[in-house]
């Protein structure tokens, strides 16, 4: 009777364990899962700069060759005046391209406030009647606001588009040092279509639809992958993303950031995976 009460003694004990080990394991896993969907709100805002700095690079060469196009193709003059005098621009020819160097100088301020320093290599085929062309863009010594950032794109850029419109397709690859130390990165390809302010020769009228997807990469690995709802209007003369809607996908959690009415401002508003929504600042500056 004793050796029985003993042997179900020990076999309750050991259940006893396994249940205790069983439900730690279950905590843990659910804290493992809410860690991995966690919808970061600073991390979002780091995702949203690292993307607006690799748009704002290619619209700078973009402009430039804009500029050397408009030129040789066209019979009136083009200068957006976006480039201040403070960036110096140098043009080599060779046999069958053009290459030119955008020195920003140790710091220079742009007409949205952006502040940029380093240089941006920029070079595409000197025939200037092809109706598509492909700008090759690479950094040097570059910083944006700060961040210094690395990397590289292609650029596909077609004179006129079904609306007739200007109109370029771009893969591109970043990756940004913040002043704290804290490092990100930023894949992805996008569409850009110019449909307003091409031809008057003044950069504020400016006004772009972008779409895409991308991914990004910040501190801790944390990747969220990133693709255009609703597309994003650019307007030049502000240095945010003044409407459109950005699908946002971390595992298999998915929120959006619906970027406002139009008006220019560092606010957007959040939709969780749960569909609770908070109006947000991005990025490191408030208008």
């Amino acid at each position: 009777m004793k050796k029985s009460l003993k042997t179900m003694n020990y076999a309750g004990a050991m259940l006893m364990a396994a249940l205790i080990l069983f439900s730690c394991n279950k905590e843990e896993s659910t804290e493992f899962v809410e860690e991995q969907t966690t919808f970061d709100v600073a991390e979002l805002k780091a995702s949203d700069e690292s993307e607006l700095i690799s748009e704002e690079v290619m619209s700078i060469a973009e402009d430039v060759y804009t500029a050397d196009e408009v030129l040789a193709t066209s019979k009136f003059s083009y200068n957006s005046d976006f480039l201040p005098d403070c960036v110096t621009i140098t043009t080599v020819i060779t046999s069958s391209s053009k290459e030119k160097t955008i020195d920003f100088g140790e710091g220079c301020e742009l007409p949205n406030g952006n502040v940029l320093s380093g240089i941006i290599y920029l070079s595409y085929l000197k025939d200037m009647e092809m109706a598509t062309k492909t700008l090759s863009v690479s950094l040097e010594n570059f910083t944006f606001n700060g961040v210094a950032i690395e990397g590289s794109a292609s650029i596909e850029r077609s004179r006129s588009n079904d609306n007739g419109n200007p109109q370029s397709v771009a893969n591109a690859s970043f990756s940004g040092t913040w002043p704290d130390g804290s490092t990100a990165s930023f894949t992805g390809n996008r569409t850009r279509e110019w449909i307003e302010g091409f031809g008057t020769g003044f950069w504020g009228d400016n006004v772009y639809l972008i779409t895409g997807k991308g991914t990004y990469t910040g501190k801790m690995g944390t990747v969220f992958m990133k693709e255009t709802i609703t597309p994003l209007r650019r307007e030049l003369a502000c240095r945010f993303i003044v409407s459109g809607i950005l699908e946002i996908s971390r595992n298999d959690a998915t929120a959006s950031l619906d970027f406002g009415d139009g008006s220019c401002d560092a606010k957007g508003v959040l939709t969780y995976p749960d569909g609770t929504s908070e109006e947000i600042f991005l990025r490191r500056f408030k208008n």
